[in-house]
């Protein structure tokens, strides 16, 4: 079921590994043609894409694209008290860790009169999606809704696929999460056409354009990320999900195999890789695998992403070798089942699980932190989505003139430097005798007016 890769007796760069990591990388190529043109389409027809999207991908025929608020309501009002309960621990867990992702405004004094503000002021308003296609995902509406709240964003609209069983509507336990949240602006779109729709707008459904575009979905959805770029800022390209395990003899067979393939049921693109240096483990877990996977729910759909190309077992001499296979992969989650687990040492992964009792499925709902993350290898640059992925730095920059007097000489001569000389006579105009006040009273002590 697993393929093994076999890097034993071989000393490689880190170009060489990167070389040998399994990825979809087809699947990836595909989708981006393919959510290009979906959202040219939307960009282009509006609505009428969104319902022919709909119609054609999910089997959404008339629904209401805009959630009206009795649906959320409704859904709320029919919320499992226990989900419900699940979703407000969770919702408490990831307030309180994103919070921490808030930095407090900084005041730089470089010189006496010379002050530089670092604050992080919140985008206006963001477009978070939800998937829920082959799974339902209400995580994902904490996931996404939350850190923008925490970080000040005034609107928020949210979106997912409507559901062919629940008449076109978003999948009612979304939009019980939605509404537990105070999200009034909902959209029942899914897809490569929905992160399209953020972006540019849709003036016939009242859609405004966000200013950023979050969360999770298949490659389609990363996809369209990388098409709107430019037009509005995304976070990482949170694609099909990603599941990297290192482990060692000391390791337990049977939860490396439920871990592979807790992730391996999101979809048959997933990516389940095991990095080990013990052949012994990787047979165990083969032999664990089988029939856990048969029995699993999802079954085929499991079967399917460990077959894949981007799914594997790879054989490694030492750690120092699987540390360096795991940061040229740089996962989207990484595990470590390691008798002396080292976290500092993996320096690449979008979130470190570390020990046998952090799985994956901990950060998926309830360890505090966020779940949106990176793939396809963007953890070597990008983050997960927190806080800060709703924030833009801003410096505020206060100079007196006896400060400004300072650096007046070194501004000109590195103006002249450049051959910029305006650059310079910004400055000096501010000391000349005819931009002075009539008595030289802003003049500092000591300055020339």
């Amino acid at each position: 079921m697993l393929r093994t890769i076999d890097l034993r007796g071989r000393a490689l760069t880190p170009a060489e590994l990167l070389a040998t990591v399994p990825r979809a990388t087809a699947a990836r190529e595909e989708a981006f043609a393919t959510a290009a043109h979906i959202v040219d389409d939307v960009a282009a027809r509006g609505e009428a894409a969104l319902r022919e999207q709909a119609e054609r991908f999910d089997g959404a025929v008339g629904h209401d694209i805009r959630v009206p608020a009795s649906h959320l309501d409704e859904a709320l009002e029919a919320l499992d008290p226990a989900v419900r309960t699940a979703l407000e621990q969770a919702i408490a867990r990831v307030r309180e860790a994103s919070a921490a992702q808030v930095p407090a405004p900084v005041v730089t004094e470089l010189s006496p009169g010379a002050r530089v503000l670092q604050r992080w002021q919140p985008v206006r308003r963001v477009g978070l999606y939800v998937p829920g296609g082959k799974a339902v995902y209400p995580s994902s509406v904490v996931m996404n809704v939350v850190p923008a709240q925490v970080a000040g964003v005034a609107e928020i609209a949210l979106t997912s696929p409507p559901q062919r069983e629940f008449g076109g509507r978003v999948h009612p336990v979304i939009l019980g999460a939605a509404k537990l949240l105070g999200v009034t602006e909902v959209y029942a779109m899914g897809g490569a056409g929905a992160i399209g729709a953020l972006a540019h707008g849709v003036p016939d459904l009242g859609l405004a354009p966000v200013d950023v575009v979050t969360g999770p979905g298949n490659n389609f959805v990363a996809a369209a990320k990388r098409a709107v770029a430019g037009l509005v800022g995304t976070d990482a390209e949170a694609g099909a999900t990603e599941i990297l395990i290192v482990a060692d003899d000391s390791a337990d067979p049977r939860l490396v195999a439920a871990d592979l393939i807790s992730q391996a049921e999101h979809d048959e693109q997933a990516s389940a890789v095991l990095v080990t240096t013990s052949e012994r483990l990787a047979e165990d877990v083969r032999a664990a695998i089988g029939p856990r996977a048969a029995a699993t729910r999802h079954a085929e759909r499991v079967a399917a992403a460990l077959a894949g190309p981007q799914s594997a077992v790879v054989l490694v001499d030492d750690l120092a070798t699987a540390t360096a296979f795991s940061n040229a992969y740089a996962p989207e989650h990484l595990e470590l089942h390691l008798e002396d687990p080292r976290a500092e040492d993996f320096v690449h992964a979008g979130a470190v699980f570390v020990g046998p009792d952090s799985p994956v499925s901990l950060g998926d709902y309830l360890a505090g932190s966020n779940h949106v993350l990176p793939t396809g290898g963007q953890a070597r640059y990008s983050s997960g989505l927190s806080a800060a992925t709703f924030l833009r730095p801003q410096q505020v920059i206060e100079y007196e003139r006896a400060a400004l007097a300072e650096v007046r000489d070194a501004i000109v001569t590195l103006a002249e430097a450049e051959a910029l000389p305006a650059h310079g006579e910004a400055v000096t105009a501010r000391f000349d005798a005819a931009s002075a006040s009539p008595a030289g009273a802003d003049a500092e002590p000591g300055v020339p007016a």
